[in-house]
């Protein structure tokens, strides 16, 4: 299934009004990922956002609508959640998201880059 590209877009808009951050996109986990200053931050996964947050929140979280853990391979993965559409409609609860995700992002670990 493609991604959602008016929610990539809307990602976008809002994240161009923070300057200093240095955001690149790639394609990844069947959609398309944010990566702000080196990691991943949220990403667009079909018509969902898959965002990644202190993993100290997760209850708190988990109470908010359009919330879905992030399960592979039969574990949940804290710090993880995907959020449907009915979670991020209005642009309070999508600023809500998406700020979550940047607020945890300077504490984020980076990923280990693969040797060439």
């Amino acid at each position: 299934m493609p991604y959602d590209t008016k929610l990539a877009d809307r990602i976008r808009e809002y994240l161009v009004q923070f300057p200093k951050l240095k955001i690149e996109e790639k394609e990844m986990f069947r959609g398309l990922t944010f990566m702000i200053n080196g990691k991943m931050c949220v990403s667009v996964s079909g018509e969902n956002l898959m965002c990644r947050f202190d993993p100290a929140l997760q209850d708190e979280v988990a109470e908010k609508n359009g919330f879905q853990p992030m399960i592979m391979k039969g574990r949940e993965y804290k710090g993880y959640c995907y959020i449907d559409p009915t979670g991020f409609k209005s642009k309070k609860d999508f600023e809500y998201w998406v700020g979550l995700c940047l607020a945890f992002n300077d504490k984020a670990k980076s990923s280990k880059k693969k040797k060439k």
